[in-house]
């Protein structure tokens, strides 16, 4: 596939909007410091091409007026920290066209060029502060359908709040108005304001500590270099529940909870991925597991928080003791995990990274040619769950999408995303990436043993 880019601008908020630094919460300034992408494809709309792009161009402008952190520019203070500088520079949308057909694609779910539809950002070449928040790209295809690339910055919202502005975007799109103003001011998680305490000890929180690294090797320097390649796993309602049935036979009494899909699904994914590996039985390994904490808050975060409202905890063991014990004790790892965050332990998080006096260690910077941040690659995982994000049936005015996924090109080895899958119900998808050398065997293990 061949696809041309006809233009890019930068589209600005319509009319004038708050000016200043805003104050970034230490949430919003660790983990994942780089863009995130997904893609939207379209049928064939109702209008011309150029109404089409002239409509997003012109409801982008007015959302853009609410939603005014995303037109800002990130800038470095000290201590490895960031702020918005909110100067209204404007978003980025570029017109492309591709010369096959949406039909030609064959199955979203294995296409190999979504690259080719979805912005990228230079981070090594473009400095931080010219760096856009958000980057669009709209493809029209020979049939007449079209793809809608979203790229957007991590540092300034995670999942929710990136899905509550293209909400808003393509209500604004339909001619509607509002719906719900976004939260900005994150002073709630204490932006800009010193710690509470000066406890500043990595024993309270373990995820902070470097991920363990392969037995025998004295850094995962080899691991980070290795070829990586991705994959969409589908999971049916059937093999879903399967699993469940498994890890639930240990449950002690008929009135303990069920463990979720998330639980076991990342529980099997952990165990694949030791055996994939072919991990020696004592080798650590960790799996990051990424919780949304707005509820889990005393008073919940406001309404249409925008910003980062998430936290990383772990799960660890040794490939052997993963591999030896059934489903359901590895499912109970990921669940005690999961539920010690609370506000408590929120605000504790908050108050050690406050006092941390550079946060650049505690950052996901290998996109800008750091190899020193956090690597949850080989002989770990990360796995982040899309099943809540409202993220399906985004319709700007021609119909809903025919699909949407996750981009390709932002992925690392170790990284996992739970996706709901394409046949509703309880069906799943696990969009993975691994080393090219472990991933057929990772194929194979991950569907064989959920029948043993």
């Amino acid at each position: 596939m061949r696809v041309t880019v006809k233009s890019s601008s930068m589209i600005k908020p319509a009319e004038p909007t708050w000016s200043g630094r805003l104050p970034l919460s230490e949430l919003d300034q660790t983990g994942m410091n780089t863009h995130v992408s997904t893609i939207y494809f379209y049928t064939k709309p109702s209008q011309d091409w150029d109404t089409v792009l002239q409509t997003l161009k012109a409801s982008l402008t007015t959302t853009l007026v609410h939603f005014y952190p995303l037109a800002s520019r990130l800038s470095s203070i000290a201590g490895g920290r960031l702020e918005l500088d909110c100067n209204a520079d404007g978003v980025q949308f570029i017109e492309a066209y591709a010369d096959m057909k949406l039909v030609d694609l064959d199955d979203f779910m294995q296409s190999p060029i979504f690259h080719h539809l979805i912005p990228s950002v230079d981070y090594r070449h473009t400095p931080l502060e010219e760096v856009p928040l958000l980057l669009l790209q709209a493809t029209k295809f020979v049939c007449g359908g079209w793809s809608l690339g979203f790229c957007i910055s991590h540092v300034v919202v995670d999942g929710q709040s990136a899905l509550h502005f293209l909400s808003e975007w393509a209500r604004a799109c339909r001619g509607e108005p509002l719906d719900s103003p976004p939260h900005i001011d994150r002073k709630c998680l204490h932006a800009g304001e010193p710690p509470t305490t000066t406890c500043s000890s990595i024993e309270q929180h373990v995820q902070f500590r470097p991920p363990p690294i392969l037995l025998g090797q004295s850094s995962n320097e080899n691991e980070r270099t290795q070829e990586t390649t991705v994959a969409m796993l589908k999971l049916t309602e059937t093999l879903v529940e399967k699993l469940r049935n498994k890890a639930n036979k240990s449950r002690k009494t008929e009135t303990d909870r069920g463990f979720t899909r998330y639980e076991v699904v990342t529980a099997h994914a952990w165990r694949t991925a030791c055996k994939a590996r072919n991990l020696e039985p004592e080798q650590p390994t960790a799996v990051g597991i990424c919780i949304d904490v707005r509820t889990r808050m005393k008073p919940p975060l406001p309404e249409k928080y925008f910003g980062n409202a998430i936290i990383d905890v772990i799960a660890t063991g040794t490939s052997g003791e993963l591999l030896s014990e059934t489903l359901g004790y590895v499912s109970t790892k990921i669940r005690n995990a999961i539920e010690k965050v609370n506000d408590e332990y929120v605000n504790s998080v908050i108050d050690f990274l406050k006092n941390q006096e550079d946060l650049s260690k505690f950052q996901d910077l290998q996109r800008f040619g750091d190899d020193e941040g956090p690597f949850y690659g080989n002989p770990n995982l990360g796995v982040v769950s899309w099943l809540t994000l409202p993220m399906y049936g985004v319709d700007f005015g021609w119909g809903k999408e025919e699909f949407t996924g996750p981009g390709t090109d932002d992925a690392d080895d170790g990284d996992f995303l739970i996706l709901r899958g394409e046949e509703g119900g309880g069906s799943l998808v696990v969009a993975l990436c691994l080393q090219v050398r472990h991933m057929e065997d990772f194929k194979r293990v991950f569907y064989q043993s959920i029948e043993d």
